[in-house]
């Protein structure tokens, strides 16, 4: 599976996002404008958009933007894609909006990335001053989408979903039978010391949704504030830490070691349940299973448009959005359960996905997923200055010593 979306550099991102808070009196979003409503019409000449992606989300919707431009070759000429890193997002996108030269039209994030441009007013009020060229997001999502499209702040719109976990992913060649309760996932652990593992929380999604997601678990007092509202899952974490051996620094090494025998418990996602399995990276039959009392912790990515774009480009690619948003577009974000489910939108099912995702989630998806998605409660994640707070605790408290790069 590639590095996962934007959980691997949320912490750099979200400290950042801090700091920029405390920065001097104007400096946030610059000159950069939003163009006047008169102004957002259709292109006289097709254009050029420039995308980057700092979520791993073109793996879901490159192939949707494709066919739009194939669908409408009199209003998009070319579409070059980029790549870069969540934590150099706003930074980057600020630089060229304070120069005047912005080369970015759209971004594809996912909320570490958003909220960092939130936090600078770097973002055009989509759905707050151009909602008649976009459907109606509230009827159109699913309802945790339609949550996860709530952090937007009007100011993106959200393209793909998924509950995400935690999950425990394990071997059953070696766990006949698996832990179903925090309590037992303990004293499994304590009988099989250095036999379970997952990754720092501020390096990996699955790390990041297993420390989010404990606080359910255990019926914490409050499970969206780590400050003051986590007191059994400190305990929890710092008792658990006795019986793992390290903390690496991505999710990748821990699908490693599971696949290798040298770890016979990991925590996951449906995500990275299906798709390194899909890849070969873990063998097709290691099994999952919740804990008992849990609650999804869900994810999203975003696509958000930087200021200072013009109203001719904001025009195509509102309508693009609201061509993402398809039914049909949407069962292209299936893949090959990367994001699984991936889509953002209500009435989308994977007999309407491409034949290779079709197969690939038939043959390594879970029967027992949509029943758990369906059954269990959704949450979403912690804003960035709770996350801060929270990787910072345990990187002090919990693991910090023994974590170790790959």
């Amino acid at each position: 599976m590639r590095t996962p979306r934007s959980a691997l550099l949320t912490l750099a991102t979200a400290t950042g996002l801090l700091l920029a808070g405390c920065g001097a009196p104007g400096s946030d979003g610059g000159s950069a404008s939003e163009p006047d409503a008169a102004d957002v019409r259709m292109p006289s000449e097709a254009v050029t958009l420039n995308i980057i992606d700092v979520a791993g989300n073109l793996q879901l919707t490159e192939q949707i933007f494709e066919n739009y431009k194939k669908a409408h070759p009199d209003r998009i000429s070319k579409i070059t894609y980029t790549k870069a890193t969540s934590p150099e997002l706003a930074g980057k996108v600020k630089a060229q909006q304070d120069a005047g030269q912005l080369d970015i039209d759209l971004v594809l994030t996912g909320t570490d990335g958003l909220s960092a441009g939130l936090e600078q007013d770097l973002w055009v009020d989509l759905v707050g001053k151009y909602s008649d060229k976009l459907p109606d997001l509230n009827s159109l999502y699913l309802e945790p989408a339609s949550k996860m499209q709530e952090l937007a702040q009007n100011k993106g719109v959200t393209v793909t979903y998924y509950p995400s976990g935690p999950l425990l992913e394990y071997n059953p060649k070696t766990v006949s039978d698996p832990p179903t309760t925090a309590e037992e996932l303990l004293e499994w652990a304590k009988a099989n010391p250095n036999k379970l593992m997952y990754a720092r929380p501020s390096n990996s999604g699955p790390g990041r949704t297993w420390l989010m997601g404990l606080p359910y678990i255990l019926g914490d007092s409050d499970p969206m504030d780590p400050v003051n509202g986590w007191e059994k899952t400190w305990k929890y974490l710092k008792d658990l830490d006795q019986y793992i051996e390290y903390y690496p620094t991505g999710t990748t090494q821990t699908m490693k070691e599971l696949g290798e025998g040298t770890r016979d418990v990991i925590l996951s996602t449906t995500g990275w349940d299906i798709n390194p399995r899909v890849l070969g990276q873990v063998p097709k039959d290691v099994r999952i299973q919740p804990l008992d009392g849990f609650t999804w912790v869900t994810d999203a990515h975003y696509m958000v448009v930087p200021k200072g774009v013009s109203g001719e480009k904001l025009a195509v690619l509102l309508d693009l959005m609201k061509f993402a948003l398809q039914p049909q577009q949407q069962a292209i974000t299936f893949d090959k359960g990367y994001f699984y489910p991936g889509p953002a939108v209500k009435g989308v099912t994977l007999d309407m996905a491409p034949a290779e995702s079709r197969k690939a989630i038939e043959e390594y998806g879970r029967p027992e997923y949509d029943k758990l998605i369906a059954d269990n409660p959704k949450a979403p994640p912690l804003d960035a200055k709770a996350l801060v707070a929270a990787f910072d605790r345990w990187d002090r408290e919990i693991g910090g010593q023994k974590v170790k790069k790959q």
